[in-house]
């Protein structure tokens, strides 16, 4: 189980690279998806975007890559190509055992970058959907990461307030996103290279 603060009301909690390892089948979705329209992706720029929507990651590939990219239609293929991998996804034990933990005793949330159905799949694929009575999603109409209104509207429907909230957190734009909401956070990559991996 991982320490938060000692005032902390409520948890948030990111999915990908947080709850659940699936960074990797994350990036082989992408980089299978954009070979088909002649771009090698680099993981690095992958990890630089964890957390950001889907639609938004093919938005700015555009302008780096100088390409017209549709992002609906790469979005949609994306996602397609990671549904066919999730059954391969393992969780982060240290992080859901800390979610396992305050189960009943702390009101708690995810908050991701993801589609509602990607998440809500992904949760369910680690045994953890029913831990988590809010999900504030990239299907919600909410500014994502790292603006701090995704984890602003998670404490809001915890009915708590944001300060009161502490992150996990494997990705530069949900951290950014937390300081700016007030929150406190962990960096799980911190934790993820602290065992090696």
């Amino acid at each position: 189980m991982l320490p938060i603060p000692a005032d902390t009301v409520a948890l948030l909690f990111d999915c990908d690279g947080t709850l659940a390892d699936t960074m990797t089948l994350h990036y082989e979705a992408w980089h299978e998806t954009l070979l088909t329209y002649g771009i090698d992706l680099p993981r690095s720029f992958i990890d630089e975007h964890a957390g950001v929507p889907t639609d938004l990651i093919v938005e700015d590939l555009n302008v780096r890559w100088g390409v017209a990219l549709d992002p609906v239609t790469v979005s949609e293929e994306k996602e397609n190509r990671f549904r066919e991998r999730m059954h391969r996804t393992e969780p982060i034990e240290e992080v859901l055992a800390t979610a396992h933990a305050y189960y009943g005793k702390l009101p708690m949330a995810v908050v991701s970058g993801g589609p509602y159905d990607v998440v809500s799949a992904t949760l369910v694929a680690i045994e953890a959907f029913e831990l988590f009575p809010v999900l504030v999603t990239a299907s919600d109409p909410v500014k994502p990461k790292p603006s701090p209104d995704v984890f602003v509207e998670a404490a809001r429907r915890l009915g708590v307030e944001p300060t009161k909230c502490h992150v996990f957190e494997d990705g530069e734009p949900g951290i950014v996103a937390a300081k700016a909401a007030g929150m406190s956070y962990t960096d799980v990559r911190e934790v993820i290279a602290r065992r090696g991996v």
